[in-house]
């Protein structure tokens, strides 16, 4: 990670850690790199989710990149997804989506895409960093060479049409419940599933630039649980901010996390033959009861460290096809480049048709272990990982729980976060051993 840029863009409070200075630098930057740099106009597609600093961020990076001779295409409100998608398809150089994900409204980020709509390398990131602290300069565009903005919608209008294509099935007589964050995914999911043909109920799809992912969404899945209760629905699914993020509630109101998603979708793919070196990829996150479920169907997995990113960079290396994180970045390798919650509802979809079992049935197998994760607010996070009275704690830790559970402590890719968890047989195991690392995090004075 960068100075700026951590494993999901550049994200912090709007105009106080990540500012419309920031952006218009950013714009600047790219629009020179990928244009003049090589001799020619950049183009570059841009996405926004539905927080208010978006249009400020929105229209800051156009400037940017304008005045350094790019022509900027906008689609809106849109999903991170669909930019990748529409980056790589209409050959553009570079996307760029203003989101801060599930993040609260007050907070946003810059996530930048290379021409094959995967995470930007790391190199360019860097050299995007030196612009903005100055150790680069470079020309403006001038006369007929300053660059212009084009209205892009129909960029998101072929990714709903690409969506509707994956499905194999119809969805007519089944009712689908969508929480969609009062975030990106609410123009583009219920359109996706009613011209599939299902009977589609949409909660918190009215967002005013405040609301999104409060009290809702993926990462307050509570809400649809009760809808699809209450309305005796079949299935539901809850997106994030930006829609990269998919988890599943079945007809029961049991949640169905990412974890249940890749085990599920990797014994289908597994049964037909389609499960390329029967491995899938998650990172280190992933419950203990996922692995031992695994185990027991055949199903090998490389863990990786956390973030999608660090997954999709596996699965290119390696030719895996499936994989992706507990919180519900969903990857399917042939299909997309990043986590895309629509795409991952429709593929859950796809296996319960096909094997024609409620999603209750499918996800049974794997039974996730007790699990408490609490976040640390700390001064440094290097600083406070690698105390030696920490570490040694951890190791305790470690050594009580033997083969019955086990302990992580990381740091958080994008906040000031130590983040420490536990695996064990009952929640109160994994409360105490937690909170025994937390209180030496705190003895040692680390704590912000």
């Amino acid at each position: 990670m960068g100075k700026y840029f951590g494993t999901d863009g550049f994200r912090g409070e709007a105009n106080k850690d990540l500012t419309f200075e920031h952006a218009m630098q950013i714009g600047r930057f790219l629009g020179w790199y990928y244009g003049a740099n090589m001799g020619k106009k950049a183009k570059v597609v841009i996405g926004k989710d539905t927080r208010r600093s978006s249009y400020m961020f929105e229209y800051a990076l156009c400037t940017g990149l304008m005045a350094s001779g790019a022509d900027a295409y906008i689609m809106h409100v849109t999903t991170t997804p669909s930019v990748a998608y529409i980056t790589r398809i209409d050959d553009f150089d570079c996307g760029i989506m203003i989101s801060a994900s599930h993040n609260p409204f007050y907070d946003n980020g810059i996530k930048l895409l290379n021409s094959k709509g995967e995470k930007m390398e790391e190199e360019t990131l860097l050299k995007v960093e030196d612009y903005i602290d100055g150790k680069i300069e470079i020309p403006v565009a001038e006369r007929e060479e300053i660059g212009r903005t084009v209205d892009y919608v129909s960029g998101r209008n072929r990714y709903i049409g690409y969506l509707i294509s994956m499905s194999k099935y119809s969805f007519k007589g089944i009712k689908v419940g969508l929480d969609v964050a009062n975030g990106a995914a609410w123009q583009i999911a219920k359109g996706v599933f009613d011209a599939l043909g299902a009977k589609t109920y949409v909660i918190n799809d009215n967002p005013d630039g405040y609301n999104i992912n409060t009290g809702c969404g993926s990462t307050h899945i509570e809400g649809l649980q009760k809808f699809v209760v209450e309305n005796g629905l079949d299935i539901g699914f809850a997106y994030d901010g930006d829609a990269d993020r998919c988890l599943a509630v079945d007809e029961k109101g049991n949640l169905v996390s990412g974890d249940h998603i890749i085990y599920m979708y990797g014994c289908y793919m597994k049964e037909r033959g389609k499960l390329l070196n029967n491995k899938v990829v998650v990172t280190i996150m992933s419950n203990f009861g996922f692995f031992k479920a695994l185990d027991k169907v055949g199903i090998e997995y490389d863990k990786t460290k956390v973030g999608d990113k660090y997954v999709y960079e596996n699965m290119m290396n390696t030719g895996n096809r499936l994989g992706g994180e507990d919180s519900g970045h969903i990857i399917f390798s042939k299909y997309a480049t990043t986590g895309d919650g629509i795409l991952t509802s429709l593929k859950v979809m796809e296996v319960m048709l096909a094997k024609e079992k409620p999603l209750s049935e499918l996800a049974a197998p794997m039974v996730k272990y007790p699990q408490v994760l609490k976040n640390v607010r700390v001064k440094s996070k290097p600083a406070a990982k690698n105390d030696p009275d920490v570490q040694k704690e951890v190791e305790t830790v470690a050594e009580s729980l033997g083969e019955n559970g086990r302990i992580l402590l990381r740091e958080s890719g994008t906040e000031p976060v130590i983040r420490v968890m536990v695996e064990a047989d009952t929640d109160e195991e994994c409360e105490k051993y937690v909170d025994q690392v937390i209180d030496v995090i705190r003895s040692k004075g680390h704590v912000e």
